[in-house]
């Protein structure tokens, strides 16, 4: 089983991984956010995200996780990797970049 990384796990993580552990049938967004203990909208941000990235299947108003396993453990994959960077390089802080003094690259 695939567990959500750090102390404190997103959101997203904890649902994504809801949907992979539940994969035998689809769910309602308020459902799954009842089972988590999250917001509804922040369930259905959720999903729109998955979507864009073609890891759920929606049949109005149901959700499952993808039967693409191969992209689902691509997604896994990814997440660790940016977890680690994290982890050794510090998270990323918008607000710190500055854009202004940044060189232009061509």
């Amino acid at each position: 089983m695939v567990e959500c990384p750090g102390r404190s796990p997103t959101a997203y993580c904890l649902h994504t991984l809801f949907l992979d552990d539940h994969d035998d049938r689809a769910w309602k967004a308020a459902t799954v956010a009842d089972r988590l203990g999250l917001e509804t909208d922040a369930v259905s941000s959720i999903r729109s995200r998955l979507k864009e990235r073609v890891l759920v299947r929606h049949k109005r108003p149901y959700w499952a996780i993808t039967d693409d396993k191969e992209r689902l453990q691509d997604a896994y994959q990814l997440h660790r990797y940016h977890e680690r960077a994290d982890e050794q390089y510090g998270a990323e802080r918008l607000e710190e970049l500055r854009p202004d003094e940044m060189e232009d690259v061509q």
